[in-house]
């Protein structure tokens, strides 16, 4: 079973004589300005969790867009600082974006055009030439970033996500034979029919056909990656081998499906400070004596939040002996409201919100509570504690570690979580109780059933999910990725 301690292992026996990078939007450690002072958050994410105990064995470089309010006093003018701040192993070099760059590159091209691209929500990409050219310009800064702090080395470079489509590129134009690049994208990647109206497509394909190893989420998404080259380029493509050839690069296409640290959340859980934010929560949101439903969501269109509230909402219409038994509690910090999109998400959900509470409330009880704060580890863990039922249900999602950590916080307890789908976890967690999101009645009833399921029932599927998940941790997806990059060879 892979853990930290053979990830790092591994990294210190091969990597050695290398430089490793890892490039990503978001940044593993933010300087943040409080009171006159400079604090420092940690990024998160399983990403993060995952690769940070990388760098600090291997003395790496993490290049990432630095956007925290006390980064450039933190950084200076190289934007490099060492970290962790408690135990510095490693650096992290920030690339500075103008106020044009972070609205054409970040809000424009990456969230209003390849966002709604890959995901299957039925909102319309937003395609401006502008927001392209911001794109390709920061990923070039990207690209300069990294070539300034090798001087001739040799470096395994590995690419987070969609921000970076045509980093690879510039990577080997600038750098020819010094990287050996592997990416991972996060999201879906779509049908051919949805991708061809992209107006760059040809552009994001060669982009991402410079990476040496390109990995995604689940074969389907590998599969709707060779179809789309296929259609669109002239190639050779080898499905037995799963791998592109173009202009004699060769492209390996591998599902490396990303998970969370087992061991790390069944520590936390456990701890005194989780057991005392429980307590609190339940206090603070009258929860003593009632179930609890709950969602815990960035504010997307993708996630399904209004879809979750119409089930919660026809749950009381189809069992009315239900009221005052139960409080769902939704969770969702706003994000990205400088797109219209969003914004409309956010109305529309504080309507449903107000009208089905209006619609089922008693004097002393209503349905849905609505939390917007941000928070913080390990604050999420004390709401999986409480939740006797997790909702996850993504109209479209690449994975979505919510179920997992949510598995995971909940071994041996009462919980029970109810899927989508169309989420990448819902290939690993088959003992969840399934949904499709937009089948209202079906939600409904899937909601009443792991409300009631008897209890040996429930201890017996999440057994079973949380060894899944034990089993196909964060370490595997990294170590995986890892020795199939050791494999391939630097060119003469």
């Amino acid at each position: 079973m892979w853990t930290k301690q053979a990830l790092q292992e591994l990294i210190k026996e091969k990597l050695s004589d290398y430089v490793f990078i890892v490039v990503s939007n978001r940044e593993p450690y933010i300087h943040v300005q409080q009171r006159g002072k400079i604090a420092v958050n940690r990024g998160s994410g399983g990403v993060i969790t995952a690769l940070d105990p990388i760098l600090q064995s291997c003395n790496g470089l993490w290049v990432a867009w630095g956007n925290g309010d006390g980064d450039k006093r933190a950084s200076g003018p190289s934007g490099k600082v060492a970290v962790p701040p408690d135990n510095p192993s490693y650096t992290l070099k920030r690339v500075w974006l103008t106020k044009q760059e972070e609205i054409g590159y970040y809000y424009g091209f990456s969230n209003e055009a390849i966002w709604p691209l890959c995901h299957t929500a039925f909102t319309r990409p937003v395609f401006r030439k502008e927001d392209w050219e911001s794109y390709l310009k920061v990923n070039e800064k990207f690209a300069d970033a990294i070539a300034e702090e090798l001087q001739g080395r040799k470096a395994f470079v590995w690419i987070q996500d969609y921000h970076l489509c045509m980093l690879p590129k510039f990577l080997k134009e600038k750098l020819p034979n010094q990287t050996i690049t592997a990416h991972f994208w996060h999201i879906p990647w779509p049908s051919y029919e949805t991708f061809r109206i992209c107006p760059q497509k040809r552009e994001i394909l060669e982009g991402l056909l410079a990476n040496d190893l390109l990995g995604f989420h689940i074969r389907y998404h590998c599969n709707n990656f060779l179809d789309t080259v296929d259609r669109e380029l002239e190639s050779k493509i080898d499905r037995e081998r799963q791998s592109i050839i173009r202009g004699g690069h060769e492209t390996l296409i591998r599902p490396f499906p990303i998970s969370v640290d087992y061991t790390d959340i069944r520590q936390m859980v456990q701890k005194p400070v989780v057991e005392d934010m429980a307590r609190q929560l339940t206090e603070e949101f009258g929860l003593s004596g009632k179930k609890v439903l709950l969602g815990l969501d960035r504010l997307d269109y993708t996630k399904g939040i209004p879809e979750r509230l119409l089930a919660v909402d026809r749950l009381l219409e189809l069992r009315p002996e239900l009221a005052e038994k139960f409080v769902f509690l939704q969770m969702g910090e706003i994000s990205r409201l400088h797109i219209p999109r969003y914004k409309q998400l956010n109305d529309e959900i504080n309507m449903l919100v107000e009208q089905i509470n209006w619609k089922h409330s008693t004097d002393t009880w209503k349905p849905i509570i609505l939390i917007r704060r941000h928070l913080n580890y390990p604050e999420p863990l004390a709401f999986f504690k409480l939740g006797d039922v997790c909702i996850v249900s993504p109209l479209h999602d690449g994975m979505n570690l919510v179920a997992k950590e949510y598995v995971v916080s909940s071994e041996g307890g009462n919980g029970m979580l109810v899927l989508s789908q169309f989420a990448g976890a819902s290939r690993e967690l088959t003992e969840a109780v399934t949904i499709n999101p937009y089948d209202r009645e079906q939600f409904a009833e899937a909601l009443y059933s792991a409300l009631t399921m008897p209890e040996e029932e429930r201890r017996k599927r999440m057994s079973r999910m949380s060894k899944t998940v034990e089993e196909n941790n964060i370490y595997r997806w990294a170590g995986k990725m890892i020795s199939e990059l050791l494999k391939i060879e630097f060119a003469e």
